[in-house]
């Protein structure tokens, strides 16, 4: 037994046998990980509803293999006491090397995850379809810069002055790119929170009135009934009050139609003419159906006014046109008279 212990001594005395265990050692722990994984870690995420965390526990098995394994090749590589420029740039290397493989990892659950975000429709709103790129390039960029801190560290780089350097350029740049940020923000602000959406109908408050047709970070575009494309920049929109026609529970638009009938005449023969003239449209929707109300006593006229739904906004313009036009042909047809304001004079001598 002594014996055993004396060999084991003199075994462990030698930096190259210590080198062979722990690179042994290191590459052994790694295969049992590996094992461990396909026999036990696979069972136990397989049984959850999603297949979310299989994939993620997919992507780091192999950092986590090979971080083991080169661990050890640099721990042994200490022991054997290299030259200490070679062993800084060999360690470097491989150090890298596992770095590398993080980030790579990292990027691939970004999209992992954003995919799967993307999938869980209305449950998170901030995560959308048009999104999730912004999302997507902006987490990749905070990887990309937090392991090219990381490399730089590894390398024995001094990172104070290149700090120092990059907080006064983005002042410089802030200030000098305000208007762009402005609409950069706002036009996430816009994408989070969805006032509108491409193809939508809205109405700004200084009267610009079109369909939606791009979204982006610096502005917002709607095409206008003339098709001339107005594009807004987000800044701008942002701070604006609009009025989105396409929101609620449908698309479906209420036009109105206001109409004067002179004093004596029959109300239920113009309410029953309104509502056929409503009923015989095509672009008229009888669900929900039209309605005719009887407004006021004007100073001239008796009046009413005729509401109805349409499928699209952008279908007003052409159906108030219509309805004019055959309130005007039928009322004519039926001798009721549209009168116009009038004004009695009384001349005193």
């Amino acid at each position: 037994m002594e014996k055993i212990i004396e060999m084991v001594k003199t075994f462990m005395d030698d930096k190259y046998a210590r080198a062979l265990v722990i690179l042994a050692g290191s590459l052994i722990i790694a295969w049992v990980f590996r094992f461990i994984y396909k026999v036990i870690f696979r069972r136990i995420v397989g049984k959850t509803k999603t297949k979310l965390d299989d994939e993620i526990i997919e992507v780091f098995l192999k950092p986590v293999f090979y971080s083991i394994a080169l661990s050890g090749v640099i721990w042994s590589a200490g022991i054997l006491n290299l030259p200490e420029r070679l062993y800084f740039v060999f360690s470097g290397l491989l150090k890298t090397i596992i770095a590398i493989m993080w980030i790579s990892a990292f990027f691939r659950t970004v999209s992992i995850i954003l995919k799967w975000l993307g999938k869980t429709k209305g449950k998170y709103r901030f995560i959308q379809k048009k999104t999730i790129p912004l999302f997507d390039n902006t987490l990749k960029l905070i990887i990309i810069g937090g392991g090219t801190y990381f490399i730089l560290l590894i390398w024995n780089v001094n990172l104070t002055a290149w700090l120092a350097s990059a907080g006064i350029a983005g002042l410089a740049i802030g200030f000098a790119a305000k208007d762009t940020l402005a609409n950069f923000f706002s036009g996430l602000f816009i994408m989070v929170d969805s006032p509108y959406n491409i193809g939508d109908f809205i109405v700004l408050d200084s009267g610009e009135r079109g369909r939606v047709s791009i979204i982006g970070l610096r502005s917002t575009r709607i095409l206008t009934p003339d098709d001339v494309e107005i594009t807004i920049p987000n800044a701008v929109i942002g701070n604006a009050k609009i009025t989105n026609e396409s929101g609620g529970p449908s698309e479906k638009h209420r036009v109105s139609v206001a109409i004067g009938v002179a004093y004596g005449s029959d109300i239920d023969k113009v309410r029953s003419i309104l509502y056929k003239i409503a009923e015989k449209n095509e672009n008229v929707c009888s669900d929900p159906g039209p309605k005719v109300r009887f407004r006021t006593f004007g100073d001239s006229s008796l009046d009413f006014q005729l509401l109805c739904w349409i499928e699209k906004p952008g279908f007003r313009g052409h159906v108030i046109d219509e309805l004019n036009t055959a309130i005007y042909k039928e009322f004519n047809k039926q001798n009721i008279e549209i009168p116009f304001p009038q004004r009695d004079i009384n001349l005193k001598k």
